[in-house]
């Protein structure tokens, strides 16, 4: 599934072609997605203009000129794309495409159909069944040492599980967790809760960590995000961080960390494959 970086990528490459432009026509070939659309869906787009174009998590927000938002996920294979020869029969898994005013077309597509969208009045929104729960945007300056130690402070989980868990922080998931983890010398076995004293003061290694996943969120927005399966940037380009991964997949292979000497371990957390070097990472 596509984490924050890739999203944001997304959101980038589409944010110059939607904002200001509108919804001339809405192309909609099935009823639903992974959930239906809502109802009216094209008619309610239809002359609405998008005022910007923002990410929660690993949620798109488009604003609309008449106060609602289109929310958008991706889910495990969606994919927007720009413009692109009209077809018949249309590609298979193309479902929606978004006609806009300036003559630009915006095909949404997804085979597995695990994507979704909304339509949520802009002033509910945080109050939203999608949103009420989510946790800190870690890109945020919200995000601190401080604020992640509060939250740590008798945590009996394991740290890796802390890191993934969307009500705590927002859009950060497998990947990434387990690069940052590597980079911040933090093995995801470690319970939660070490990285905080009894008060839910910080320490050393709270610190480090948070900074951790800031440079790898970054360091991954600047390369595209990262093309395993299905992503691709809205112009079709394929993301490139999946070639400075230094743990996630190299099961086996010699930890890249100069002096280490250790192997890249590959084991198995809530259900979701977690890559680390036992070694340097404690």
């Amino acid at each position: 599934m596509p984490e924050l970086p890739e999203v944001e990528t997304v959101r980038r490459g589409l944010a110059p072609i939607l904002v200001g432009n509108e919804f001339a026509r809405v192309e909609q070939r099935r009823p639903d997605l992974r959930f239906p659309l809502p109802q009216r869906f094209g008619e309610r787009l239809s002359g609405r203009k998008v005022k910007a174009l923002d990410r929660r998590a690993k949620y798109l927000l488009a604003k609309l000129d008449d106060g609602e938002v289109l929310v958008m996920h991706l889910g495990m294979t969606g994919r927007f794309s720009i413009n692109g020869a009209a077809t018949t029969p249309p590609p298979k898994h193309e479902h929606i495409v978004f006609h806009l005013g300036d003559g630009t077309r915006v095909r949404y597509s997804d085979a597995r159909r695990f994507g979704y969208m909304d339509l949520i009045p802009i002033a509910s929104l945080d109050e939203h069944a999608l949103f009420k729960r989510l946790g800190v945007e870690p890109l945020s300056p919200a995000f601190t040492p401080e604020w992640l130690a509060m939250r740590l402070k008798g945590k009996a989980t394991s740290i890796k599980a802390a890191l993934v868990d969307q009500r705590l922080i927002a859009g950060l998931g497998n990947i990434y967790a387990c690069e940052a983890l590597f980079k911040a010398r933090v093995s995801p076995l470690r319970l939660a809760g070490t990285l905080a004293t009894k008060s839910g003061k910080l320490n050393r290694k709270t610190g480090v960590l948070v900074q951790a996943i800031k440079d790898v969120l970054e360091d991954a927005i600047r390369a595209g995000g990262s093309s395993l399966r299905d992503y691709k940037h809205a112009d079709g380009r394929l993301g490139r961080f999946q070639h400075r991964f230094k743990v996630y997949g190299r099961e086996g292979k010699p930890c890249p960390r100069k002096g280490c000497g250790g192997t890249i371990r590959r084991i198995v957390q809530g259900g979701r494959s977690t890559f680390y070097c036992p070694t340097c990472q404690r």
